[in-house]
C-alpha cells in the first residue's frame, strides 16, 4: 500500500508533492483537450486541411477513451506508478511531434499519440488519490481533480488564442515539456508503492477488440450528420461491425485468464450504476462547457472573456460542493448525497434551458453554477462509493472504468447535441441569424436536462448504503 508510514512522516509533507503532480499531469490532458480550438484558423493557414480539422479533437478524444481500460488492468497488476509514468512520456513525444507537425495527417497522427498518454494519465490520478488518502479525505482531494477539468474547459481556449496571436500554435504544445516533466520527477522523487510482482497474462486480444470496436462506435457518432448522414451506409456500417465487435468482447473476456475489462464489473449494482452515473456527467459537462460561450457570443454579442468567466461559475461550483461532499456522504451515504446533487443539476439544467429562451448573462451563470454544485456531489461520491467497494487489486479497473465511462459520455454526448444543433441550422435557411442559433441552443440544453433525469434514474438504482462510522 502506498505511504504505509504516511502517519509518521505526517499527511501534507509526504502527500502533498505528489497531489501537485496529478493536478498538473491532469490539468494538461485536460487543457489539450480544448486548446486547439482558438487556434485553428492559424493552424489551417499554415499546415491547410481545413475539411480534416475536426480530427485534431475527435482522434484526440478517440484513443484516450479506447486506452483507458487497458491502462487501468495494467496498473493493477504492476502498480500504478509505471503506468502513469509511460503514459506522461507518451503524451510529452506526442506534444513534441505536434509542435514540429509539417502537415495536417502528420498533425492528426501526432494527436493520437497524445491521446493515448492522455488515456494512463486520466484513470492514474484519481486511482492514486483513492490510494493515497483515506475515505474521509478523498472528496476534498477529488473535488482538487475535478476542478481542474472545470478550469480548463475555460483556459484551453484562451490559451490557445493567446499563443497562436502573439507567439505561434506550435508553443500551444511546446509548453507541455517543463510542466510535464516537473510532474513525471515529483512522482519519481515522492510517489512510492509496494506491488506484489508476479507474471501476469495481459488480454491484448481483448484489448484489441474493444479498441477497434469502440473506435468504429466512436467514429459513426463522431462523424454521423457531419462527414455523412446519419442513414448512411458509413454510419450503418460502422455502428454494425462496432457493436458486433462489442459482443465478440465480451465473450473474450469471460473466458480471458485476465480480462482487461473484466464482466463482473457490470454484474455489480454498485459498480454498474456508478459507470452509468458517469457517463451521465461527461456528458452533461462537456455539452454544457461546449455550447454555453457560444450560445452567449451569438445571441448576446458578448466577448470570449464575458462568457468565459460566465461558464467559469460552473468550475467554482464544483470544487466547493466536492470539497464538502465527504463531510455529507459521512452521515447520510454516498446514494443520498448523489441524489442531493442530481436534483440540483436538474434544477441548473432546466434553469439553463428555460434562461435560452430570453438570454441573460447574470441568469446563465447561475444555472452553470447550480450545475457545478450538483455535479460535485454527484461525481465524487459515486466514484468514491465504486473505490470502497473493492480491494487495491481491482481498484484500478474500477477507476479506470469510470473514468471510460465518462470519457464515453463526453464523445457520445457533445456527438449527439451537435447533431442536433447541426439539424437545426441546416432546416432552417436563415442559417445566419442569431435568434436561430438560440433555438438550436435551447434544443441542446433540454436535452442535457433530459441526461440530468436519466442519470437522476441511475443515482437511484445505487444500492443503499449506511452513513459510514
Amino acid at each position: 500500500m502506498t505511504f504505509a508510514t504516511r502517519a509518521e512522516v505526517g499527511f501534507r509533507s509526504e502527500r502533498g508533492p505528489v497531489l501537485i503532480a496529478l493536478m498538473t499531469t491532469t490539468g494538461l490532458v485536460a487543457i489539450d483537450a480544448t486548446i486547439l480550438a482558438t487556434a485553428v484558423p492559424t493552424i489551417v493557414s499554415e499546415l491547410g486541411g481545413f475539411t480534416s480539422f475536426p480530427w485534431l479533437f475527435s482522434i484526440y478524444l478517440l484513443t484516450q477513451a479506447v486506452s483507458v481500460p487497458m491502462y487501468a488492468k495494467v496498473a493493477d497488476t504492476i502498480g500504478r506508478k509505471p503506468v502513469i509514468l509511460l503514459g506522461i512520456g507518451l503524451f510529452l513525444l506526442g506534444s513534441v511531434l505536434c509542435g514540429v507537425a509539417w502537415s495536417m495527417p502528420a498533425l492528426i497522427a501526432f494527436r493520437a499519440l497524445q491521446g493515448l498518454g492522455a488515456g494512463a494519465v486520466q484513470p492514474m490520478s484519481v486511482t492514486i488519490v483513492g490510494d493515497i488518502y483515506t475515505l474521509a479525505e478523498r472528496a476534498r482531494v477529488q473535488g482538487y481533480i475535478a476542478s481542474v477539468w472545470g478550469v480548463a474547459s475555460v483556459v484551453g481556449p484562451t490559451l490557445g488564442g493567446v499563443f497562436s496571436q502573439f507567439l505561434s500554435w506550435r508553443w500551444i504544445f511546446f509548453v507541455n515539456l517543463p510542466l510535464g516533466l516537473v510532474a513525471a520527477w515529483l512522482l519519481v522523487r515522492r510517489y512510492h508503492e509496494s506491488v506484489e510482482h508476479r507474471e501476469h497474462r495481459i488480454d491484448w486480444l481483448g484489448g484489441a477488440i474493444l479498441t477497434v470496436g469502440l473506435s468504429l462506435v466512436i467514429l459513426a457518432t463522431l462523424e454521423g450528420g457531419n462527414a455523412w448522414a446519419w442513414d448512411a451506409w458509413q454510419s450503418v456500417g460502422a455502428y454494425g461491425l462496432g457493436g458486433s465487435l462489442l459482443v465478440v468482447f465480451a465473450a473474450v473476456e469471460r473466458r480471458a485468464a485476465e480480462p482487461v475489462l473484466p464482466m463482473w464489473v457490470f454484474s455489480r449494482r454498485l459498480l454498474a450504476t456508478t459507470a452509468t452515473i458517469a457517463v451521465g456527467v461527461g456528458a452533461m459537462l462537456l455539452g454544457v462547457t461546449t455550447y454555453v460561450p457560444t450560445f452567449l457570443e451569438a445571441l448576446l454579442g458578448v466577448t470570449p472573456l464575458t462568457s468565459g468567466l460566465t461558464l467559469a461559475m460552473l468550475t467554482i461550483g464544483w470544487p466547493i460542493s466536492a470539497s464538502q461532499a465527504g463531510r455529507v456522504y459521512l452521515r447520510i451515504g454516498f446514494r443520498s448525497t448523489a441524489m442531493i446533487g442530481v436534483g440540483v443539476v436538474i434544477v441548473g439544467t432546466v434553469g439553463l434551458a428555460v434562461v435560452s429562451a430570453t438570454p441573460s448573462v447574470l441568469l446563465t451563470g447561475l444555472s452553470c453554477f447550480a450545475i457545478g454544485a450538483g455535479l460535485g456531489f454527484v461525481a465524487a461520491p459515486s466514484l468514491i462509493a465504486a473505490q470502497s467497494s473493492v480491494q487495491w487489486g481491482e481498484r484500478a479497473v474500477v477507476t479506470g472504468t469510470n473514468m471510460f465511462s465518462r470519457s464515453m459520455g463526453s464523445a457520445v454526448g457533445v456527438a449527439v447535441l451537435g447533431a442536433l444543433v447541426n439539424g437545426v441550422m441546416r432546416d432552417q435557411s436563415a442559417a445566419a441569424d442569431p435568434a436561430l442559433f438560440g433555438t438550436a441552443a435551447t434544443r441542446a440544453f433540454w436535452t442535457i436536462a433530459g441526461v440530468a433525469v436519466l442519470t437522476a434514474v441511475a443515482v437511484l438504482a445505487m444500492p443503499r448504503d449506511r452513513p459510514a462510522a
